[in-house]
């Protein structure tokens, strides 16, 4: 069943639709400390809204966790929730990924609503029924696959975001440019998207332009989502540069680790779209090596990533760490760490493997290039 989306110019109006429709007994939204402050405020005078309970929850991905998914539940239960309910998540992809696992299993399940206010979840959390929590020390350990009733995207809320933030689910954007396939395969079609992407100016966005971006990228992840909803085949497309990415993320979240590599728990970890990024430019160069990937659209991707991102600054010593966090990634079968690679601007490869070796090269050209 393929998830309704709403590209929203009227958010009012449409989440009012949206509650008439469902007709909850009782109504809930779910924020967190950051989008409680700087978000909240543009919904708060909704007509729609004014008997909902308000549920904040703690900022930051180290924050979703089994402490803060019990809170929320128990913020249900004692708010009379029943299975008749509805919660409107309203955050980035930290919100609703927890606030879509909390009504999944609260009750056994209620009605919910992302609104995402991250460019991030606007492009890849809050679309395609991933919900869960981060659990000894793993991204997103814990979790079902389940829809949200709908997502509403404005891109209003992009006006609060930060430079970091930008970029962070620009990375995303620009997975979807590298594994989009068009509906006529040709190859000027296929890399129009992507070469878009490279010449957009994300130290200065033009948030009109922007929208229409975000549109089409979200509709890269709809169309996969709706052909495999549960990650059987095409859907782990969408785990491009993710490998790599996560461990890099997880390794930042263990160590305190910040981009420039010095340890300091009392600053936040490596954002997940620039760890993305950080994989993307590892397995392009896996990409190019087993499967064939142009050289050039490879090196163009990763000057791009360089000039926006910067790096992570890890040693050869850190290459077993990675490498062991790389192990505990879901898509693994049998212990065999599983990448998905690309033959092409769109010419998606699921279920490749590298050897050990071949995973430290291409650490070694993450530093090198």
């Amino acid at each position: 069943m393929k998830q309704k989306v709403i590209i929203s110019t009227s958010l009012e109006q449409h989440l009012d639709d949206v509650i008439k429709a469902v007709c909850p007994d009782r109504l809930f939204l779910l924020c967190d400390a950051t989008t409680a402050e700087v978000c909240f405020p543009k919904v708060k005078a909704f007509e729609c809204l004014k008997d909902a309970g308000l549920i904040v929850i703690k900022a930051g991905d180290s924050n979703k966790n089994l402490d803060a998914i019990a809170g929320v539940w128990e913020a249900l239960q004692k708010g009379g929730a029943t299975r008749h309910s509805m919660m409107i998540n309203i955050g980035g992809g930290m919100v609703t990924d927890l606030g879509g696992f909390a009504a999944s299993t609260f009750k056994r399940g209620i009605h919910f609503v992302n609104i995402p206010t991250t460019l991030l979840s606007l492009v890849d959390a809050s679309v395609g029924g991933k919900t869960g929590i981060n659990f000894g020390g793993l991204k997103n350990e814990i979790g079902v696959f389940n829809t949200a009733d709908v997502v509403i995207l404005d891109t209003q809320f992009l006006d609060t975001l930060s430079n970091v933030e930008m970029r962070s689910g620009y990375a995303e954007m620009l997975k979807h440019g590298l594994i989009c396939t068009s509906g006529d395969d040709s190859s000027h079609s296929r890399k129009r998207m992507w070469a878009e992407l490279m010449d957009f100016d994300i130290a200065a966005p033009d948030l009109q332009q922007l929208q229409r971006m975000v549109a089409e990228s979200v509709q890269v992840k709809e169309h996969i989502v709706e052909i495999d909803p549960l990650e059987h085949g095409l859907r782990k497309a969408l785990n491009f540069g993710h490998t790599v990415g996560h461990a890099f993320e997880s390794f930042g979240m263990a160590c305190g680790k910040r981009l420039d590599g010095k340890q300091n728990s009392s600053v936040s970890p490596v954002p997940h779209g620039y760890a993305v990024a950080y994989g993307m430019v590892c397995e392009l160069w896996l990409s190019c090596v087993k499967t064939g990937f142009p050289q050039d659209i490879m090196r163009s991707t990763v000057r791009f990533i360089n000039d926006y991102y910067g790096k992570m600054m890890i040693s050869c010593d850190d290459y077993e760490t990675l490498f062991e966090l790389m192990t505990h990634d879901k898509k693994n079968t049998a212990g065999t760490i599983n990448f998905t690679l690309l033959s092409d601007i769109g010419g998606i490869e699921i279920n490749q493997t590298a050897t050990k070796e071949e995973i430290f090269e291409a650490f070694d050209f993450y530093r090198e290039n």
